[in-house]
């Protein structure tokens, strides 16, 4: 999306990844999170919230400053800021994409899939007191990625940007 628009483009995973840098971690390489420095800095991640809180402060912060495209489950939640979009897929259809990408079996991609829905609807809901998997009232569109090829998605998401005033 964002190289279709002037914006820069930023993760709440990448931002994730830069704070374990600056905790030391060696974080090069596109599987990090697999390797078992990643998984440790995920271990020492979940014992202390003060990684993801972090993070959102400073995506917040982009966010304000304007011309990002920034992927996070909780700054819809935390700013007003920006656009918010929510990309609504099924867990079928999330594990079979997965599974493409990442050359995965569905098996696997479907309990990866499981496992973070489930993590990250309880991190948030302690962090913030949310339902981001459930509320979605603070989005201003919602697109159904179902059957829509994930080129088009960007075009639906431009298309709305374009009409706002």
């Amino acid at each position: 999306m964002a190289t279709r628009l002037p914006l820069k483009y930023v993760s709440g995973g990448d931002m994730l990844k830069e704070l374990a840098a600056e905790q030391g971690y060696d974080v090069e390489g596109e599987d990090w999170w697999d390797t078992p420095s990643g998984r440790r800095f995920l271990k020492e991640r979940s014992e202390n919230s003060r990684y993801d809180l972090e993070v959102d402060k400073r995506l917040e912060k982009l966010a304000q400053k304007g011309g990002y495209v920034i992927t996070s489950y909780a700054l819809p939640w935390i700013s007003p800021a920006g656009i918010r979009v929510w990309l609504k897929g099924s867990k079928a259809v999330r594990a079979a994409r997965m599974a493409r990408r990442d050359g995965l079996s569905i098996e696997e991609a479907t309990k990866i899939v499981e496992l973070r829905d489930r993590e990250n609807a309880q991190l948030y809901r302690q962090l913030y007191g949310y339902e981001f998997d459930r509320d979605l009232s603070v989005f201003h569109l919602v697109v159904d990625t179902e059957m829509i090829e994930a080129e088009k998605v960007s075009e639906v998401i431009k298309l709305y940007a374009e009409l706002l005033p």
